[in-house]
């Protein structure tokens, strides 16, 4: 059992309270010695006791006094603050993680202070930024001078360790440069996987529709992507989709102890919770401690994971004796990105680390993009009959997607893109910077931002690709051809920044083509297979209530978008849908 992270936190910030006092009382006690007169002992008390108090004040006027200064020297200004009290900004974060819609809280303080401005968290300051250009700046153009920082990875550790989502500098490389050679097209264009496990979810959703019950599609595709996933990085697939899909809760069949019990249900169980409790350190920057004071409320979904992947691993590090000892070798073409892996280091914690960061990019990010195609696909059938129509004119009713057909569908990567800008499948990121930085926006009269060391930058991609100034007036509504007619060269091709559902710079999600290849793949055999899909009211958990009258974005939702790391959809996308018989 690990120390309390309650304990850990307080055993770090003990010197800074007990040295002033320590320092405080002596200073005292000297002076009534040397000016001989006494200071009554309840004064002496409270004085030290109040001396790191008031040095902290002391400090956060000065650091605000010395950060105006040096941004007036950079001919910049500091953000706005938002006028609450640290402990209400906490409460509204946590509470937007919680029950609220994705990033909605940073949004309604934009909307009030702008596209930037800063937040006070206890002892952090954090900035918060919907800005194209200041996104660049993180991402691309000062990359060198942000990073994961300190606070996100004591939030994440429990969940992702040294992973390459919670990692920087050599460690971050070494992750990297492992992993680049195994998202070449030679590799992401061997579409078998994607057919053996597209085809066995879809038997599940045949047999589940002949049975007169609604389809918990994101589940149905959590388990695609999990197998795909599995079977392309470490060589063979953990058939999620053979313990079968859920049935609504209210239905007469029951779910089997088999389906409950089956290693992947009981991972992906563990691994959402893990996701949530994680999520919701965020709030608390790096006090985060004091909420889980006696015990890592995250560790124990981590163990579970970890009993899931330890298979993989040792069977990766079996293999790796066996090439050692001249048993056998895999050619280069068969050799999986864990088998790689394991050449570089034996280290079963990195091993474990970097497994589960490969699995929550190579299972929820694809997830998410399927289970919002779906909605909208629901919500816009129109839509649906014009990709189906371009489906059967590039490959008709039965013929599997390749590399090149992938490539002439120009509407469904239309319609896959405004998915990923109205739901991308991480909506909030965070970097931290470790140097002074200023960041301008082009084309502006305002000044520049100064932003001091050591501050946490978040920006929110939701926002930035739902705002009509850069979208234009149409921005909130779902329209794959504004990625065709002229919008395109009116709004993004001048920005790109607007649109970064995969990250950019150095740190771009290296699986983006293998994310778009295996929608592409799965919604072509869905389309080919299965027609009118509407949501069954009775069985999704509707939105809150409140939101009907917010006068935003949020009123228009049918279901319930939440977010962890990644977007889904509390409670699942529960989708009546009717096989297709006939072509079009």
């Amino acid at each position: 059992m690990g120390v309390p992270p309650g304990a850990v936190y307080l055993s770090r910030l003990a010197p800074h309270f007990a040295i002033p006092s320590a320092a405080t009382y002596v200073a005292l006690k000297l002076l009534q010695q040397k000016q001989d007169f006494a200071i009554p002992f309840w004064l002496v008390i409270c004085i030290t006791v109040l001396a790191r108090p008031a040095i902290f004040v002391v400090n956060q006027v000065y650091s605000g006094w010395s950060d105006k200064r040096a941004a007036a020297a950079n001919g910049a200004v500091l953000a706005p603050y938002v006028r609450e009290s640290p402990f209400s900004i906490i409460s509204s974060i946590v509470e937007g993680v919680r029950s609220g819609y994705p990033a909605h809280v940073f949004f309604r303080w934009s909307e009030e202070y702008g596209n930037v401005y800063q937040l006070n968290i206890m002892t952090s300051t954090i900035l918060h930024t919907t800005e194209p250009d200041h996104v660049k700046a993180i991402l691309a153009t000062q990359f060198d001078s942000f990073e994961k920082g300190p606070i996100f990875q004591s939030q994440m550790d429990s969940l992702l360790g040294t992973g390459v989502f919670n990692s920087d500098g050599a460690m971050w490389k070494f992750h990297r440069s492992i992993t680049r050679p195994f998202f070449t097209r030679e590799r992401i264009s061997d579409f078998e996987i994607y057919d053996r496990n597209c085809e066995l979810s879809l038997k599940q959703a045949k047999k589940r529709v002949a049975e007169g019950y609604p389809v918990d599609f994101q589940d149905l595709v959590a388990r695609f992507t999990l197998d795909s996933a599995t079977e392309f990085l470490f060589g063979g697939a953990v058939e999620s989709l053979s313990a079968g899909i859920p049935y609504p809760p209210s239905a007469a069949a029951k779910n089997s102890p088999s389906f409950y019990n089956h290693p992947s249900t009981v991972f992906v169980d563990a691994f959402m919770q893990g996701l949530v409790l994680a999520a919701l350190r965020s709030g608390m920057g790096s006090e985060w401690p004091l909420k889980e004071f006696a015990k890592d409320k995250v560790a124990p979904f981590r163990k579970a994971m970890d009993d899931f992947t330890e298979p993989l691993m040792n069977k990766a590090l079996e293999n790796r004796e066996k090439e050692m000892s001249g048993q056998g070798k895999p050619s280069e073409n068969e050799e999986t990105l864990l088998a790689h892996l394991v050449k570089q280091t034996q280290d079963p914690k990195i091993l474990k680390d970097e497994l589960i960061n490969l699995l929550v990019a190579g299972r929820d990010t694809t997830m998410c993009l399927l289970a919002f195609s779906l909605y909208m696909l629901a919500e816009h059938p129109d839509i649906e009959k014009r990709l189906r129509q371009e489906i059967f004119e590039k490959l008709g009713a039965t013929e599997s997607p390749n590399y090149d057909s992938m490539r002439e569908m120009k509407y469904m990567r239309a319609f896959l893109n405004e998915v990923l800008r109205l739901y991308p499948p991480v909506p909030i990121d965070s970097r931290t910077t470790n140097k002074p930085v200023v960041l301008s926006v082009k084309n502006s009269t305002a000044k520049p931002i100064y932003v001091p060391a050591n501050t946490g930058c978040l920006y929110s991609v939701i926002n930035i690709h739902r705002r009509t100034d850069l979208w234009g007036p149409d921005a909130l509504e779902f329209d794959p051809d504004r990625f065709l007619d002229e919008r395109l060269h009116k709004y993004l091709t001048p920005n790109p920044f607007i649109f970064c559902p995969f990250n950019a710079g150095p740190r771009i999600c290296l699986g983006q083509q293998f994310a778009y290849h295996e929608a592409t793949f799965y919604l072509v055999r869905l389309l080919q297979q299965f027609t009118e899909f509407t949501l069954d009211k009775s069985v999704n958990i509707p939105p809150p209530a409140k939101w009907a009258s917010t006068g935003d974005f949020t009123s228009r939702e049918k279901i319930y978008p939440k977010s962890h790391l990644t977007m889904y959809i509390n409670g699942g996308l529960w989708v009546n849908m009717k096989e297709l018989k006939s072509n079009i």
